[in-house]
């Protein structure tokens, strides 16, 4: 998959400008420590229905991802931290997995363009 589909590029070229070549490699290994287990808490969160710590976990994926320029994986966590709020649960399984799923080409993209 290539990065383009799954990265938007100005984005990642205004936060790598911002925080400097060098710098946006720690960046990157930071989200690649912190998302899956941020995922892994969504996960909990869903089984034991527990909408604050739902909202809380899709929300700092949606923010992290989203500054990084993953934009369509950012608005995917977005959805997920609105029905948190809402304090509607039942049915995000579905939602939930695409976000697991999803984080894969998100990582080799990020990969690819921090040491490329």
């Amino acid at each position: 998959m290539k990065p383009l589909s799954v990265i938007d590029m100005p984005t990642f070229e205004a936060l790598k400008e911002a925080m400097g070549a060098g710098f946006i490699n720690e960046l990157v290994q930071a989200y690649f420590e912190e998302t899956p287990q941020l995922l892994s808490k969504l996960q909990q969160a869903l089984t034991k229905q527990d909408c604050e710590a739902f909202r809380q976990a899709a929300h700092s994926i949606k923010s992290t991802s989203n500054s990084f320029g993953a934009l369509e994986f950012g608005e995917l966590a977005k959805e997920l931290e609105m029905l948190g709020r809402e304090a509607r649960l039942e049915g995000a399984s579905g939602k939930v997995k695409w976000l697991v799923d999803g984080y894969k080409p998100v990582k080799q993209a990020l990969e690819e363009l921090s040491h490329g």
